[in-house]
Formats: structure tokens, sequence, C-alpha cells
């Protein structure tokens, strides 16, 4: 199968969460919402548990998309035992990583186009050993890419945004915020806006740490110790960095056609505005990468499991994202050879 033709690869997640339910009702609106041929990884029966569309194991990918038209493909790498919806357990997080490491091989062969992530318990996986912050590092580690050279972009129809520190305690923020760390992710975040989204002369706009951007050092000096020197340096290098703004101001809608992405110091103040703006739409992108890369924007929802309310929306968006990211990658690759 050429690469053009192969499908995506959508990692089922921890089965007994949400990720089996939106993958099978993105399938659900294949058509509706024009998105890209695509295999499910994990077990057939964790989907066939929570919906009553058609679900079809395959073999290999060939057969995953001459099924894709009728039934949901699902590419059967473990076997999560009895998995009872809203109650992880230890068989379910071993076959969620075992359909993570499946399919990011896949993609990493090029078997696959792009990789989208279902939503796994970071919990559960590091009771199996798991030793990575999340599936971001995890991929990119397979990939071969540092840790501080892959960059999680949380993208939604407005808003994209970057956090520069990501899963650390709030209180180590400040020390760990350096100018290197501030110039690999803006510089990451720049390329990769250029790459995957085709924004030409990417705008990167940077948040204070601080209440007030700092007001001048009177309320905390990272802003000009720190935030400030690294915005010089990557405007010498000629990437359009500007800031370092008070936070509260930078999420309005006219704030928000100042720029094409925000490079924020901490998790919560890039995931508050762009999971208010866009929870249903939100998509988690990695940037940096070799591979075509994103998830939806929300975790396991343990509680809503089995329950056949879970909105596919952030799936949904993942999916198509990840079709248009791997379309852009293919028309690159075309002209470069």
């Amino acid at each position: 199968m050429s690469k053009a033709l192969a499908p995506l690869a959508v990692s089922m997640g921890d089965p007994a969460g949400i990720g089996p339910e939106i993958i099978a009702k993105s399938w659900a609106v294949r058509a509706l919402r024009s998105l890209p041929p695509f295999v499910a990884i994990g077990d057939p029966r964790a989907f066939a548990r929570v919906w009553q569309g058609p679900v079809a194991p395959v073999a290999d990918l060939d057969e995953a998309v001459a099924t894709f038209d009728r039934a949901l493909p699902v590419l059967s790498v473990c076997e999560a035992g009895d998995v009872t919806p809203g109650l992880p357990d230890e068989a379910g997080a071993r076959c969620a990583l075992q359909a993570l490491e499946q399919a990011t091989a896949l993609t990493r062969s090029g078997a696959t186009r792009a990789l989208v992530t279902g939503p796994v318990s970071k919990a559960q996986l590091y009771g199996i050993g798991f030793n990575h912050p999340g599936q971001t590092e995890f991929v990119a580690e397979r990939c071969g890419i540092a840790g501080e050279d892959a960059v999680m972009m949380l993208a939604g129809p407005s808003l994209r945004v970057v956090p520069i520190t990501t899963h650390i305690p709030f209180a180590d923020v400040p020390r760990a915020l350096t100018v290197n760390l501030i110039l690999a992710k803006a510089r990451v975040t720049a390329q990769g806006l250029i790459e995957r989204f085709g924004i030409k002369a990417p705008r990167l706009a940077f948040a204070g740490l601080n209440p007030h951007a700092g007001e001048s050092g009177a309320i905390g000096r990272e802003e000009i110790d720190t935030i400030a020197p690294a915005i010089a340096e990557l405007q010498r290098e000629g990437i359009a960095a500007t800031g370092p703004y008070a936070a509260d101001t930078m999420f309005h809608a006219r704030a928000r056609s100042g720029y094409d992405a925000v490079m924020c110091g901490y998790h919560d103040q890039a995931l508050v505005p762009i999971k208010t703006l866009h929870f249903d739409e939100g998509v988690n992108v990695t940037l940096g990468l070799p591979i075509v890369r994103t998830s939806p924007d929300h975790g396991t929802a343990f509680g809503l499991a089995g329950r056949d309310t879970a909105h596919p929306g952030a799936m949904i968006a993942a999916i198509a994202m990840a079709g248009q990211m791997a379309e852009r990658q293919a028309r690159t690759d075309a002209l470069v050879s």
C-alpha cells in the first residue's frame, strides 16, 4: 500500500475510559465530517462493549482500508480482558500501552500516515512501570527526539497555545522556565506552524508568568530576567515574537487576531483558555516529530464511560487535523523529491 493511500492509526486509549466510544462515534460521522480512513488499534471487544455499531476485527492495514466504509476496522494487538467501563485495571492499562506502542510503530514505519492517540490514565500507566510524563514524551522518545525538542500544542478553531512547562508542580515552574527552554520550545513551535499548519511567517505572543506581566518587576522579575531576553533572541533570529503580555488580556477575540500561537509559562495558563473556548474541539498536537501526531485534548473521563454520553467532538477534530497535516506533509515531500 502506498503511503498516500495508507490509513491513520488511532490508538484505543484506556479501554475502561471513553476512548473506544468516541473513536467509534467518529467513525459513525466519517462521511458527514469528511474524515480520512483510519484504523483503530487495540482490543475489538472494548469497542463492541460500548457501541452497537459495526466493528470489524482486521488482520492488516489493507483489510482495514477495504473495511472502512462499512465497519469500524480494529487491528487487534492486545486483550484487555473483561473490562468494565469506568473501572480501570492493570490489564486495561497494559492493553492501552500496547496499542500506543503499535500505533506509533506503524506510523514511524510509514505504514500509517499519522498517529492519533486515545486518552490514557497516567496513574494506571505509572502502575505498570510507564516512566514518561505522558504520551507526548513517549512518542517523542520512540521517534528518537529529545523531550525538550518536542512541543505540546493545544489547537482549536480560534486559538493555539503552547505550555512551555507541562506536567510539573506549579512551585517548580519559575525555576524550570529558563531562557534555553523558552528558546527551544519557541523554535520548534515556529517551525511546526510552518510545516504542520502552513503558516509562512508565524507570530508568537508570550504570556507573562506573574500578574500584570510582573508590573516592571514590582511583582516578579521572571519577565525581565527570563522571558524578555528569550524574546529578544528569537527576534534576532527572525522569529516574530512579542511580549511578555499580561496573560489576562491575551485571550479575548480582538487579542487572538494578533498572533498565531501563545507561548504560556505553565500548564493551566495554556489549558484553561483553550478548554474554555474549544472544550469539544480542542486538539493536542505534538510538534517537532518526524511524524504527525494528534490527540483529543481531554482525558479518559471514567465517570462517563459506558453511558453512551461521551461527546466525540475532540476526537473528530483530532482525526480531521491529523489527516490535513498528513496531506500537507505529503505535498511537501512530493515537492522535495
